[in-house]
């Protein structure tokens, strides 16, 4: 009778601390979805309803005509396709090149790898400021101004943070499949390939998610580098508007939702994957 009621009392204990977690968890989830919340309700309500005590949640009526007429204001599928053009390769790039780097650094073994390995990580030290001049220059005597390869090209040079995340998940699997397949005569381009990009999946897709965030939201690098209004992304044409219609404020907030929302539906499509990737790196130093 005892153990029957310790037992109960433990698990009455349990149960009262998974709701006090998921009740801390949903609390924390709304905090946080509080202001997309709220850029969703303004951009649905009628000028009267905009700066009134208390605030209005529900807009009422639901005026969805704000959508249409924000999007007529500027090329919105002009500067959307802009953004892929940028977004897609650049992210490929990134894929590619930090996934060659981060695999030299990890799985083969050469003098001075952890000296190099450092002063890659150092770079992440200099902000972008700094590059931000040298850069121009160098890219103004190629003659690329004014064009897309400037925000392109560079990320087939790869970036520090991602060569980091993959060396780190790199670093967790077995070195015993790399010195079996060259037993068997495999090459270490042939390893990469064919072992540890099929095991990368989870470390890859958290890459490639971080970098299409990072290009997609990227406004100092189009803003510095883009001279034609036909060029302008997303982020440089939310600027415009905000610019030229900076009292409209209904209609820049559904701006900013239809922005926003692709990499909403890109992070919940790939969102178990993404949480499996940030947890299986930096699992070894």
């Amino acid at each position: 009778m005892a153990n029957n009621v310790y037992n109960q009392s433990l698990k009455r204990q349990w149960l009262f601390q998974q709701v006090a977690i998921y009740g801390l968890l949903v609390a924390l989830g709304a905090l946080f979805a509080l202001p997309f919340v709220w850029l969703v309700s303004t951009s649905l309500k009628i000028d009267s309803q905009l700066f009134v005590m208390p605030p209005i949640w529900i807009p009422d009526p639901i005026k969805w005509n704000n959508y249409r007429k924000a999007l007529g204001y500027i090329p919105f599928w002009l500067y959307f396709k802009n953004t892929l053009t940028i977004a897609v390769p650049s992210t490929i790039g990134m894929l590619v090149s930090s996934s060659l780097v981060a695999y030299g650094f990890a799985r083969i073994q050469w003098p001075g790898r952890d000296a190099v390995f450092i002063l890659v990580l150092a770079t992440m030290m200099l902000p972008y400021q700094v590059t931000m001049i040298p850069l121009f220059i160098v890219f103004r005597n190629l003659g690329w101004i004014g064009t897309f390869k400037p925000l392109i090209l560079p990320s087939f040079f790869g970036g520090p943070f991602y060569i980091f995340l993959l060396r780190q998940f790199y670093l967790t699997l077995p070195m015993e499949l790399s010195d079996a397949a060259k037993i068997d005569g495999c090459s270490e381009l042939g390893i990469y390939r064919r072992i540890i990009l099929p095991l990368s999946k989870p470390a890859l897709s958290t890459v490639a998610l971080f970098s299409i965030m990072a290009y997609w939201n990227d406004f100092l690098a189009p803003l510095i580098y883009l001279e034609d209004d036909s060029k302008y992304t997303l982020a440089l044409g939310l600027q415009q508007f905000q610019r030229q219609f900076g009292m409209e404020w209904a209609m820049l907030m559904a701006t900013s939702v239809v922005i926003t929302l692709p990499i909403i539906v890109l992070f919940f499509l790939t969102q178990k994957t993404f949480v499996q990737g940030i947890a299986l790196t930096g699992m070894k130093g």
